[in-house]
């Protein structure tokens, strides 16, 4: 499909799913037949295979091996495990990715360790926008450094090189913005950041598994990223962390638990790192979470990640010029890049009622989420999304513009989660 093509028959969009050469991959999730789910970028949907990996964990694994399954059925070496299976989605060495804790917890430790190993250096530089979480632990970990540490926040990525100073410690951010969509050039901005003498820390939370990605390539320092979006983990998944192999002996890890130990069962009681990234561990791994995750990541096995890029592109684009055909001058407004390359597997619109919007198209079975103030979003998931759906999903939002649907005083109230 060509750039910016829409979509004008259903019947085109089923031929065009036709000739997907990831449509098998559809059958390995259990989608509702009467949704439409455009939100896999916020929380994937159920692999079969976890559901079954989960029931073996606790039946057979648990309920029958009891302790004994930290050593027979491997629960020790699921970090790791788990790790490897994600690192070959980021391009990065397997030794080097480990999945813990969360995301947030992750780049607190990620984040300590680089402010570390730039000890004369004060800044940390990063986005006004960047995902909340991200922006938080920052400024959680200067007050709890209480050594003049700064957050310094720019308005554009294009003013991110000249915010770039002798200065600073590290460069911040995430590789797709969670609101617009939009996609920085990793390989670009770690360049400028290793020529201030700076490090990274990369947030891949709505990249991995939806973009190809490069760590090793880019140069990359530390990153961080989560497992229930497009990993399809579950909700509250593991995360995971990547320590470039050149830091991983460098620093001793601000949350130093007995996972992150040399020899944990040596229960010895001083603190002695574990070699590489493993010290990055902290506490026992979460085993039904990480067998689920772990399932999930199997999928991926023999996924071509230029396929699903291929595809992505191809959806958002048939997606955006759909959109702007058949919502003309419903008070849409695209602020998501229109450029395939700038922008990750999502699509956002700013609409003035787009809570009331975003619920209106729920209750009809087309699920997206709002992000304030005015975000529609819609996530494209190469796995299972098909442009069938695209097609479908863009009648009814032009149902619900035209009709005025959303202004039903059901759809005014927000939920506390959007």
């Amino acid at each position: 499909m060509t750039t910016q093509q829409r979509l004008t028959s259903r019947d085109g969009a089923i031929a065009h799913d036709a000739q997907d050469r990831l449509a098998p991959m559809r059958a390995h999730f259990a989608l509702p037949e009467d949704v439409i789910y455009l939100d896999g970028n916020s929380l994937g949907p159920l692999p079969h295979a976890v559901r079954d990996r989960v029931a073996r964990t606790i039946d057979d694994e648990w309920g029958r091996g009891l302790i004994r399954s930290w050593n027979d059925a491997g629960w020790i070496d699921l970090p790791e495990r788990v790790g490897a299976r994600i690192a070959r989605l980021i391009g990065a060495p397997a030794q080097t990715v480990f999945a813990a804790d969360s995301t947030s917890v992750n780049l607190f430790k990620l984040l300590s360790a680089a402010l570390a190993l730039r000890p004369d250096r004060r800044v940390i530089v990063s986005e006004r926008g960047n995902f909340p979480t991200d922006l938080y632990m920052a400024q959680g970990l200067i007050a709890q450094l209480d050594r003049g540490h700064r957050l310094v926040l720019v308005d554009d990525a294009g003013e991110i090189p000249g915010a770039l100073g002798d200065d600073t410690a590290v460069l911040m951010l995430t590789h797709v913005d969670y609101r617009s969509g939009a996609m920085h050039d990793m390989a670009a901005l770690t360049r400028h950041a290793h020529e201030a003498g700076a490090l990274t820390l990369w947030d891949l939370a709505h990249s991995a598994g939806a973009v190809p990605l490069d760590l090793a390539g880019a140069d990359v320092d530390f990153a961080v990223g989560c497992g229930y979006k497009y990993l399809n983990g579950g909700p509250g998944a593991p995360a995971f962390f990547h320590v470039a192999a050149r830091h991983a002996d460098a620093f001793v890890q601000p949350l130093a638990g007995w996972f992150g130990h040399e020899s944990p069962f040596a229960f010895e009681p001083q603190y002695r790192p574990a070699p590489g990234a493993a010290r990055y561990l902290c506490g026992t791994p979460p085993v039904l979470a990480m067998a689920a995750l772990d399932a999930a990541l199997e999928l991926w096995e023999d996924v071509d990640l230029d396929a699903v890029r291929a595809k992505s592109c191809a959806l958002t684009d048939a997606f955006i010029a759909t959109v702007e055909a058949s919502c003309d001058g419903m008070g849409l407004e695209l602020v998501t890049p229109r450029d395939p390359a700038r922008r990750g597997s999502q699509v956002s619109f700013r609409h003035p009622q787009g809570y009331a919007v975003m619920q209106a198209l729920i209750a009809r079975g087309v699920i997206g989420d709002f992000r304030a103030p005015d975000i529609l979003r819609f996530g494209f998931t190469p796995l299972y999304t098909r442009f069938v759906d695209v097609f479908d999903a863009v009648e009814i939002l032009r149902e619900v513009l035209e009709t005025r649907a959303y202004a039903r005083p059901e759809f005014q109230t927000r939920a506390r989660v959007t």
